[in-house]
């Protein structure tokens, strides 16, 4: 008899209960290993399961994870190159893929990380049919489009993590321009995950107290505090943080904990994430972009009409077209 024979005497006699709530994390880079680290450390699932194409990265990030074990409370943590290891995700979240060098913009990586996903996303429905898709990877909007169309998921199970981080860095300056914590700072970046981003200034507010009522100037030419560039600092801060330090990840790392949290805990919380836009605020083609949605455990179950201005609205559009532009030319 083994040790752990006299030690333990079985009870149950059938199969053992599987995980409830499995997430998986594809792409085991700077943000996939953040996001992991980031899911763990809020006790959010049961499994985690990682995945990636470097073997050995792999093993050592896994093994990394496991040695911590006995700070965590996520008693399953596994990896392997093969997607049978993700097997009953609740959500995956994809970060695989080419990332940003320094100067380069979001949209040039993607056709590059649309062959990739070509190979991840039929493997992730071949193992995970129910799963919620959380897609990271940059171009964020293009290719949550991508996976939609790769899937064939209904649009509430694909999400893109959008202009959750960008609202999160605009909350940061605010709340440090305003001596406030950000919790507190209400303000909302929609649109493309990139340069053409849009900051809903007739919705900036502390307090339901609107800004704009106090400075109607605000984030326009002419206003002596110049909050336009708060949304300029927002659109270069991931180019900043890339020179400085060669890639981003803790923020985004959180940003998808806190995504993943309002999915698996049914918080019905409203985050502006990357989903299908076409037919509101005027946009025609058929793009995904960010806009305050309600995320719970079926995924995105409702959008939020916003009321933005006209000039709002036309920077919406122009991001749209910006979008469709270079979504026209995939091959899928």
């Amino acid at each position: 008899m083994s040790t752990k024979d006299k030690l333990i005497s079985h009870v149950m006699k059938e199969e053992p209960v599987g995980c409830r709530n499995k997430v998986t994390v594809v792409g085991v880079g700077m943000v996939g290993m953040a996001s992991a680290i980031s899911v763990l450390l809020k006790d959010l699932c049961d499994e985690l399961a990682l995945v990636d194409v470097m073997e050995e990265k792999l093993k050592g990030e896994v093994m990394d994870l496991q040695h911590g074990s006995l700070f965590l409370k996520t008693h399953k943590i596994v990896a392997d190159k093969d997607y049978s290891v993700t097997a009953n995700s609740k959500v995956v979240v994809v970060t695989a893929g080419a990332r940003q060098q320094e100067g380069e913009s979001r949209l040039n990586l993607v056709q590059r990380n649309v062959n990739i996903f070509k190979f991840i996303i039929p493997n992730i429905v071949k193992y995970s049919p129910n799963c919620i898709l959380l897609v990271v990877s940059n171009p964020v909007d293009i290719l949550t489009y991508v996976a939609w169309k790769l899937s064939g998921f209904p649009r509430h199970r694909v999400i893109g993590s959008g202009t959750n981080l960008d609202s999160a860095r605009f909350r940061h300056l605010m709340g440090e321009k305003l001596h406030i914590h950000p919790s507190s700072c209400h303000g909302w970046i929609v649109g493309e995950h990139g340069d053409s981003s849009v900051p809903v200034w007739s919705g900036v507010n502390v307090a339901g107290v609107s800004l704009q009522g106090l400075n109607p100037k605000m984030g326009v030419e002419g206003d002596s505090e110049n909050w336009k560039a708060v949304h300029k600092m927002v659109v270069d801060g991931a180019y900043e943080v890339i020179k400085l330090k060669g890639y981003t990840s803790w923020a985004i790392g959180m940003s998808v904990a806190d995504l993943v949290e309002s999915i698996l805990k049914n918080l019905h919380k409203v985050h502006p994430v990357s989903t299908l836009v076409q037919g509101m605020h005027g946009v025609k083609d058929e793009v995904f972009l960010s806009i305050p949605c309600v995320l719970g455990n079926s995924g995105l179950t409702d959008v939020i009409h916003m009321t933005l201005k006209a000039e709002e609205e036309k920077q919406l559009v122009a991001s749209a077209e910006t979008l469709w532009g270079v979504q026209k030319e995939l091959t899928l």
